[in-house]
């Protein structure tokens, strides 16, 4: 089987060719540069052989995306039907979402959050934790069934440096990065420490009222751009995956073609 998958996040868009299930060509892209975006498409599609007898030439792939941002997923539905003439599989639209949800409405979750608690439960198959650290920090709970029963959503190091700056008179926003000492010598120092250990302090109360609430300590998977930033002073975290969505889509569309079959 092979396979586009596309996870569009709200600030980059990251895609993945696999191919009989490895992964062959990946990337990261800013949603804003549709251009990169498309040379990507037609890169990534030029390597999957053609269907034996196809007088069109149609490659024998398919498209999966897992979208937060419906702009891009117009955007990215273009590329694949102008570049390629193909069209996208959306989970949770085409697609169903891999796993039983415990949540008020899980047509509001969103996909990137439900795939990469599907693709760390297919390797834990126990209680398991997924942090993701992007724009949003994201911390998701599924149980030793492997149902979602749902999370927190908070203020990234982008969004919360920004906030920072935006709302005070002489505050910079900085960077956030791992800090020498837990206090800082000056304002940029303190203001970095001070969101750094914001976020390992929430990651290490959530996953401890998570540990009480299912009666035993989840395995602990956290993801994301900003993950390895913070991962070294995490030592209750078990497993530090990149791009866990990206597994997560490749999961969803085979899942579904078992399913299916």
């Amino acid at each position: 089987m092979n396979l586009l998958a596309v996870d569009i996040g709200n600030t980059n868009i990251t895609l993945a060719l696999f191919m009989d299930g490895d992964e062959k060509l990946a990337e990261s892209i800013s949603g804003e540069d549709q251009g990169k975006l498309a040379d990507f498409f037609v890169r990534a599609w030029d390597m999957v052989p053609i269907v034996e007898r196809s007088k069109e030439k149609r490659r024998e792939a398919v498209i999966v995306v897992s979208s937060v941002k419906p702009a891009w997923t117009k955007v990215v539905s273009a590329i694949a039907k102008d570049k390629l003439s193909e069209k996208i599989y959306l989970i949770g639209k085409d697609i169903p979402l891999p796993m039983e949800m415990w949540v008020d409405d899980p047509k509001k979750v969103g996909t990137d959050r439900v795939v990469s608690a599907a693709a760390a439960y297919a390797v834990v198959e126990d209680a398991v934790i997924v942090a993701d650290f992007g724009t949003a920090i994201t911390i998701d709970l599924v149980n030793e069934n492997g149902i979602f029963l749902g999370g927190v959503i908070c203020p990234g190091f982008d969004i919360s440096a920004k906030a920072l700056k935006d709302n005070t008179a002489l505050l910079p926003k900085v960077k956030v990065t791992r800090p020498a000492e837990p206090f800082g010598k000056n304002t940029k120092e303190a203001i970095n420490a001070g969101l750094y250990f914001m976020a390992v302090g929430l990651l290490r109360d959530i996953v401890e009222r998570y540990a009480e609430k299912v009666g035993k300590w989840p395995h602990t998977v956290i993801t994301g751009a900003a993950a390895k930033v913070i991962k070294d002073d995490c030592d209750f975290v078990d497993s530090f995956v990149t791009d866990l969505p990206i597994k997560g889509i490749l999961l969803t569309y085979q899942k579904y073609i078992e399913e299916k079959d």
